[in-house]
Parts: C-alpha cells; sequence; structure tokens
C-alpha cells in the first residue's frame, strides 16, 4: 500500500528553535527524525512537500488548485492521500477540494495538529499516524475503505466539507454539527460505514479547478445598519452572497433591508440564506421574518457550513461564469454530502 503525503505547513509542520525558542518550519530530514514510524511500517509513504510552506491564514483558491492537481497527477500511483494543513482553515480547504475532485474514489485525508511536532506533549504524531493508516484502508472487496475528502483530527474522522473548527486550544479542534463521524480511533478504527458516500467505481476522476472569488458573507446582527448592507451588497463585480440570518433563516423585518437584497438579485447576485447556528437548518417560511426573503429571491443553503457554502458557491461560479440558474439549482443539490435538504 502507498500513500502520499503532501506537506504543505501549518502547526503540525513547525519546530521549536533550541536557542531562540522561535517556531519556524522543519525541513523534511527533521520532520522525519520526529516521526520514524511513518516510513517504518507496511504502508510506503511518500512526501510531497509545498515550497515554500504555506500559513493556513494564507491559504487561497490558488492552493486548493494546487492541491487538488498534486491529488490528480498522482491518482493511479497511490492508494490514498493525506494533506498535512494548518487547522485554521483546513474546513475551507477540505471543503474546496471535496468540490474540485469529482468521483473520488480514494481517500484525501486533512490532518494537523494544535502543537507543533517538536512539541513534547504534541497531536501531531498521533493524527499523522491515524490519518495514514485510514488512507490506506481498504475493505473486504479491495475498495477504499473512506473514499472522501475527510478531516481527521483527535480520533474522529469528519466528512470535510462538514466541519468547523470550533477550539482554539483543545485537541478536538473540529466539529460536524450536522453530520456524523464517519470513523473513530481507538484501540482500533471503527468506520461507520452506512454514513460514508459510495462513489460510481466505473466513472473515472474529474478535476474542476475553476473558481470566482467574487463572493462574500453579510452576518446580519442586531442593529446592523443600511448603509453596510447597502456597501456589501454594491461591491463591484460582486456574484454571490451568503447571508448569515438567525435561527431557521430569520431576518430583521426591515423594508430597506428588503429592498437592498431584492435590487441585488434583480442584478445577478445570488444570495444564499445560511443559519449563525451551528446545528440545524434553514427552513425559510417557517417564521413570518423569513418571508420576505423568499420574496426578495434569497434561496435556502439547508443546512451547510459556512466554509461548504462560500467554497461551493466559488466553484459553481467558476465553472460556470454565465448560467446562474443553474448555480442556483446546484446550490441546493448535494454534490458531495455537503448539505441535507429538508
Amino acid at each position: 500500500m502507498k500513500v502520499l503525503l503532501l506537506f504543505t505547513g501549518g502547526t503540525i509542520s513547525m519546530v521549536r528553535d533550541p536557542k531562540s525558542g522561535a517556531l519556524h518550519p522543519a525541513d523534511m530530514q527533521v520532520f522525519q527524525s520526529f516521526v520514524p514510524e511513518l516510513f517504518a511500517g507496511e504502508i510506503q509513504v511518500d512526501m510531497f512537500p509545498f515550497d515554500p510552506l504555506i500559513d493556513s491564514s494564507n491559504v487561497n483558491p490558488e492552493n486548493w488548485a494546487k492541491m487538488a492537481h498534486v491529488v490528480y497527477d498522482n491518482y493511479e500511483k497511490y492508494d490514498g492521500f493525506v494533506i498535512l494543513h494548518g487547522t485554521d482553515t483546513m474546513s475551507y480547504s477540505a471543503s474546496a477540494l471535496s468540490f474540485m475532485l469529482h468521483n473520488l474514489t480514494k481517500p484525501v485525508v486533512f490532518t494537523g495538529s494544535q502543537l507543533p511536532v517538536g512539541v513534547l506533549r504534541s497531536d501531531a504524531k498521533e493524527n499523522l499516524l491515524t490519518a495514514i493508516e485510514i488512507a490506506a484502508a481498504k475493505d473486504d472487496m479491495g475498495n477504499a475503505m473512506v473514499p472522501e475528502v475527510t478531516i481527521f483530527m483527535d480520533d474522529e474522522l469528519y466528512r470535510g466539507n462538514r466541519t468547523t473548527k470550533r477550539n482554539a486550544e483543545h485537541f478536538s479542534a473540529f466539529k460536524s454539527y450536522n453530520y456524523p463521524a464517519l470513523a473513530r480511533a481507538g484501540v482500533r478504527i471503527t468506520y461507520n460505514k452506512q454514513f460514508i458516500a459510495q462513489p460510481n467505481l466505473q466513472e473515472e476522476l474529474h478535476l474542476r479547478d475553476k473558481t470566482d472569488c467574487n463572493v462574500a458573507v453579510l452576518k446580519l446582527f442586531p442593529g446592523i445598519t443600511e448603509s453596510i448592507v447597502k456597501s456589501i451588497l454594491s461591491t463591484p463585480g460582486l456574484r454571490g452572497v451568503v447571508l448569515e440570518t438567525y435561527g431557521a433563516g430569520n431576518a430583521p423585518s426591515c423594508d430597506w433591508l428588503y429592498q437592498h437584497l431584492r435590487d441585488a438579485v434583480e442584478r445577478g447576485i445570488i444570495i444564499v440564506n445560511k443559519t449563525q447556528c451551528n446545528t440545524g437548518s434553514v427552513d425559510m417560511g417557517q417564521y413570518a421574518v423569513s418571508l420576505p426573503l423568499l420574496k426578495a429571491g434569497v434561496i435556502s443553503g439547508y443546512d451547510i457550513t459556512t466554509e461548504a457554502l462560500l467554497t461551493k458557491m466559488m466553484y459553481l461560479l467558476g465553472e460556470n461564469p454565465t448560467d446562474n440558474e443553474l448555480v442556483k439549482r446546484m446550490l441546493q443539490t448535494p454534490l458531495c454530502g455537503e448539505l441535507t435538504k429538508r
């Protein structure tokens, strides 16, 4: 079994300078010296280092495309892929790759750590070794156990486009609020097979790496002013907006808010209603305060995460630059398990 390890950067790749005490990226030899088990088992692990390494706060769609291309270009050579990545934007990257790698039949496992690999109490080694094992795992038929883009951290494996970073201090950095864990690692790795996607094994992998970054997030809050809303919706070149609303998709009953949203939709801007709650789904029309959004032409994002909705919007607008109606339909259609329609 062979796994390709993409070394993109992040805390997991940091080591502390013994003199200054400052953290800096480790080179491949230093990193390998901290995890010798990685290269001593039955699984052959090859490394693909990004140069330069990327702080996850600087990750952008070009980096997503590069990650996707590395997987695509090496797809036939390996049984699975592990991507070392900083945790701050890992959910965005995992979501993006889930859309870019269409009909994935092999595992692509993102992992990272809250402490650098060289620190005594680091969670890096356990996360990495388990991610490698998951990436190489096969079922009784010889097919990949988890043929999805996933995130593994602190003993749990989640569908990548269902995750949100929830904690900056604890090892359990991520949570999938609206979809169950795909696997849990203890003495053994227990896979929840009923929740794992099953691809069409007869269809080839397709790479779709075009994106359009002319999108924005508009988060409603008590006291939000008309000038703020107007400013965002009047951004030159704007094509899509994630509208973060209250509860089940509710918004203030302001005539000016309805008017600006309706005008934006009429100008061709796609606006998707996303609840600010971690758990639950948008249900437009359940309460009277959400009815104006429907009338304005805002569409429901159901239970999708902000990370998945933003990257999906970028992907769909990039792939379909002139067909807004198709983009709207696809935004409300599960493409790779990123949402559940109610």
